[in-house]
């Protein structure tokens, strides 16, 4: 019944009940290969959130214009939009029925993303932010590393970051050094994935050497924690606070600051 009533919340979020739509688009990135992106615009948004889903990448069907996922990212689309953002969902290519962590840090990975954001700014010229939870931020903070003279990158946003070290991309082990843009990273204090520890996010946070504005939100509380520790219905995903994270990190993003 809460679920039932979560998703419920979520379709009457925007435009006063209204029921926006988004589509899902495959667009050419790599010779043959073509990759999914979900796009839904917002009437006055000033900028983008472009965000990378954990596990094994994408965003679901698209049902009645929405992603059917139940990654934090996916199922937070109305709370984004109603925070006056348009939101992009990168999906997957078609030579990638699944990205690892090694396909992450990849350079066809790269090349992927680089066409969906050309296409996304081809909807829309607002500047954009990138956004990563669980195994997306190694997707996130590879692909602004390799970003940093793109000044259509308005800002990073790490969501429940993999910080274990024994993780290829691993958030830490990236060049983090090399960022010279505004960083948010959101964690959980009860995360209880073992590959995403609340206690080793302060390696991200000494990374950031060269960031000029960033801030650790460190997240307390939720509701009815279920399920893998790792997966969408536990603290490492928000549960029973999307509305609360969502708009805090929303906030951040319309007004940066330490």
């Amino acid at each position: 019944m809460i679920r039932f009533r979560w998703w419920i919340t979520l379709l009457l979020a925007v435009c006063g009940g209204a029921l926006a739509e988004g589509q899902t688009f495959r667009i050419p990135t790599r010779p043959g290969v073509e990759t999914s992106v979900y796009w839904e615009a917002q009437e006055g948004a000033k900028a983008t959130v472009f965000l990378f889903t954990g596990g094994n990448g994408g965003y679901g069907k698209v049902v009645d214009g929405k992603p059917t996922s139940h990654n934090f990212l996916a199922r937070s689309v109305a709370l984004f939009l109603a925070d006056g953002f348009n939101v992009a969902i990168f999906g997957l290519a078609s030579d990638t029925p699944a990205l690892d962590y090694g396909d992450r840090v990849n350079p066809k990975h790269l090349a992927d993303v680089r066409a969906a954001l050309d296409f996304v700014r081809g909807k829309s010229p607002a500047p954009v932010w990138l956004v990563g939870t669980s195994r997306g931020t190694v997707s996130a903070a590879y692909v602004a590393i390799a970003s940093v003279d793109d000044p259509g990158i308005a800002g990073l946003v790490l969501t429940s970051s993999v910080t274990a070290f024994k993780k290829e991309g691993a958030v830490p082990t990236q060049n983090l050094a090399a960022l010279k843009l505004p960083v948010l990273v959101v964690h959980h204090a009860s995360d209880a994935c073992a590959i995403c520890r609340p206690y080793e996010v302060d390696w991200i946070m000494k990374g950031l050497k060269n960031a000029p504005l960033k801030k650790l939100m460190m997240i307390t509380g939720g509701t009815n924690p279920t399920g893998d520790p790792c997966e969408s219905y536990h603290y490492h995903a928000y549960i029973g606070q999307e509305q609360e994270v969502v708009d805090r990190m929303s906030a951040w993003m319309h007004n940066p600051v330490n």
